[in-house]
C-alpha cells in the first residue's frame, strides 16, 4: 500500500478534522463510503476542481434486462471473472484468487478544462470514471484543472501534478488515469512525480476492448490496436542499453571499447512488435473476404440492411433484442459488446431486411481502434439505413450525437439515411427529450426496456428502407408454383392476387433482379 504523508510535515493533514481523517482511512481500507462533491482551488496554470460522484455515463435504471434479452448466459460468464472490492492478497483469500475474483485497482482521475464549460469538463471526467469502472477499478477521486493547453512535460504542470500526488497518497490509490492521450514523455514525467502507474484514456479503452473481445476477428483487431499504441511507448534502460557502434567510430569520439553487438533489447522488442503487427494485419485481411461475401450475398439478393449504431451504452443491444429476440449480451457498462451481430427481420407487410448491431462509439475514440475495426464499421457505411441510438438520459446527449457523427465521417457513412432513436425515454427528462425532438427532424422516441415507441420505430424503418420499385401485372401458370412462392418471400410486394382459369393473376412490386425472371409472364391488358 502507498505510504501516507507525514502529518507532522503536511499542513493540509494537520488541518483535517477527526471525521475527515477517519473518512480517508475508510477509503484506503476499501469500505463503502458515499461519494461527496467538493472543490479545490490552486495549482499551476489556473484553478482546479475536484470531481466526485458516480459516473453519469452508466445508467441508473433499476432493471438492467427485459424479457426480450433472453437468459444472458454470456453475462454470467463475464461477471464470474470480475474483480471484487475489499479482496486482499493474504493467504486466507487464495480461494477467491483461484476463482479469478481479483482486487479492484484504486484509481484517481485527472483531466484538463481547456475549452467549453466546466460542466462539459466534469461530464468528460465522469465518463472516464465509467470507463475505469468498466475496466475493473474503483474510482476514489478526481480533479479537473483549468489550463489553456497541456504542459509538454507533465500534462498538468508541476504544481497541479504535485497536488495530484498528494491526493494519490491521501487516498491510497495505485493508478492515475488521465482524460487524454498522453505523449510518452508526459506519461514518464507524471509517473516520476506521482510515483504510481499512470495510464491515459486510450490505454483504458484498449484494456476494455481486450477484456470484452470474444470472436477471433475481434481479438485480432484489439491486439493490433494495442500494439500500434505500444510501439512508440516502449521504454528501455537509458544509456546502459543504448546502441553500440561497430568498426571505426572516431567521428563519434567513441574510440576503443565501443564495438559491440549493435542491436539492443528495445530494438529487438520493436522488431518483434512490427512482425506481430504485420501478421495480425494479414490475418484480419484474410477474415475480411468472409464478411464481404455475406454482405455481397445480401446485396445480390437486394436485401435491405439496417445498422444500429450509436454511443456506447446507449442501448443498441437492448434495441436489437427487442426488435428481433436476438438474445445478445446486455450489460450496464461501456463497450459491453464488440462483435457485430446480424439478424433477419420483417416489416408488417412482409418485406424482409437485416438488422446489424455494431461496436459502440465514444468521445475521442482512439484512431488505432477506428483503423483496426474498420472492417466492422463498414457494416455502417454499407447499410441502407442507420438507426442512430442516443441515450436521452445522459447529461450530454448532443455531445454523444456529435461524437458518433464524427466517426460516421471517418468511415464514409455520412450519406447513409439516418433515424435518431431517442432511447431510455422512461428514465429521461421530458424537457431534454423535447429539445432533441426539435433539433433532430427524423426521430423516434423509444424505450428498449419497456417497449415504449417500438411500433413507431418499426413503422419508420418500414417507410425508410428501399422497397421493390418495379410494378408488374403477371399471369402465372398453375404449374409454376415456385414463382408464386418467390412472390411471397421478402423481395416482393403483392398488391393483388386472383386465381382464374388460366392461372394466377397477380399485381406485384418486385426488385429488378426478380423482374427479369418474371418478364415472360407479363400481361398487357
Amino acid at each position: 500500500m502507498t505510504s501516507q504523508p507525514n502529518s507532522g510535515s503536511d499542513p493540509a493533514t494537520q488541518d483535517m478534522s477527526p471525521q475527515e481523517i477517519q473518512a480517508v482511512i475508510d477509503r484506503i481500507l476499501a469500505k463503502d463510503v458515499p461519494a461527496r462533491n467538493a472543490g479545490t482551488s490552486g495549482g499551476e496554470g489556473g484553478s482546479g476542481k475536484a470531481v466526485f460522484g458516480k459516473a453519469q455515463a452508466i445508467s441508473r435504471l433499476d432493471e438492467e434486462h427485459s424479457t426480450y434479452d433472453g437468459d444472458q448466459q454470456d453475462l454470467e460468464e463475464r461477471r464470474a471473472l470480475r474483480r471484487r472490492a475489499g479482496l486482499s492478497t493474504e493467504l486466507e483469500d487464495v480461494t477467491e484468487v483461484e476463482y479469478r475474483q481479483l482486487r479492484l485497482e484504486r484509481v484517481v482521475l485527472a483531466g484538463l478544462w481547456s475549452e467549453g464549460t466546466l460542466a462539459d469538463a466534469e461530464n468528460s471526467l465522469r465518463e472516464l470514471a465509467a470507463l475505469a469502472e468498466t475496466a475493473g477499478s474503483e474510482v476514489l477521486d478526481g480533479l479537473v484543472q483549468r489550463r489553456d493547453k497541456p504542459d509538454p512535460g507533465t500534462f498538468l504542470g508541476s504544481g497541479k501534478a504535485q497536488e495530484l500526488k498528494d491526493i494519490v497518497m491521501a487516498t491510497g490509490a495505485d493508478t492515475v488515469v488521465v482524460d487524454a492521450e498522453l505523449a510518452p514523455s508526459q506519461r514518464r514525467g507524471l509517473e516520476d512525480i506521482v510515483k504510481v502507474k499512470v495510464i491515459d484514456r486510450t490505454a483504458l479503452i484498449l484494456d476494455i476492448f481486450a477484456q470484452h473481445a470474444k470472436s477471433r476477428e475481434g481479438k485480432a483487431q484489439v491486439e493490433l490496436a494495442q500494439l500500434e499504441y505500444l510501439l512508440p511507448r516502449l521504454r528501455g534502460w537509458g544509456e546502459s542499453m543504448s546502441r553500440q557502434a561497430g568498426g571505426q567510430v572516431g567521428g563519434a569520439a567513441a574510440g576503443m571499447g565501443s564495438r559491440g553487438p549493435g542491436e539492443t533489447k528495445i530494438e529487438l522488442d520493436r522488431r518483434r512488435i512490427r512482425t506481430r503487427m504485420a501478421k495480425l494485419r494479414r490475418e484480419i485481411a484474410a477474415m475480411k473476404p468472409a464478411r464481404e461475401t455475406k454482405r455481397a450475398n445480401r446485396r445480390r439478393n437486394e436485401v435491405p440492411s439496417v445498422a444500429i449504431a450509436g454511443y456506447t451504452n446507449a442501448g443498441k443491444s437492448s434495441l436489437l433484442n427487442r426488435l428481433t429476440d436476438a438474445g445478445v449480451l446486455v450489460e450496464n457498462a461501456l463497450f459491453a459488446t464488440l462483435d457485430p451481430t446480424v439478424r433477419k427481420a420483417e416489416t408488417a407487410d412482409g418485406l424482409g431486411y437485416t438488422l446489424a448491431d455494431t461496436v459502440g462509439f465514444v468521445r475521442s475514440l482512439p484512431t488505432q481502434l477506428v483503423e483496426a475495426f474498420r472492417s466492422t464499421l463498414e457494416e455502417v457505411a454499407d447499410s441502407d439505413l442507420i438507426l442512430h441510438v442516443v441515450d436521452v438520459s445522459h447529461p450530454d446527449p448532443e455531445g454523444q450525437i456529435a461524437a458518433v457523427r464524427k466517426v460516421f465521417s471517418e468511415v464514409d457513412a455520412r450519406k447513409v439515411p439516418e433515424i435518431i432513436v431517442l432511447n431510455k425515454a422512461d428514465a429521461a427528462d421530458p424537457f431534454v427529450v423535447e429539445r432533441l425532438k426539435q433539433r433532430e427532424p427524423r426521430h423516434v422516441v423509444v424505450s428498449a426496456r419497456t417497449g415504449e415507441g417500438i411500433p413507431e420505430l418499426l413503422k419508420a424503418i418500414s417507410e425508410s428502407i428501399p422497397r421493390p420499385s418495379v410494378k408488374m401485372e403477371l399471369l402465372i401458370p398453375y404449374d409454376r408454383g415456385d414463382l408464386i412462392s418467390k412472390l411471397h418471400e421478402s423481395d416482393a410486394e403483392i398488391l393483388s392476387l386472383d386465381h382464374i382459369e388460366a392461372g394466377t393473376r397477380a399485381a406485384v412490386m418486385v426488385r429488378e433482379g426478380l423482374a427479369s425472371e418474371l418478364e415472360q409472364f407479363v400481361v398487357n391488358d
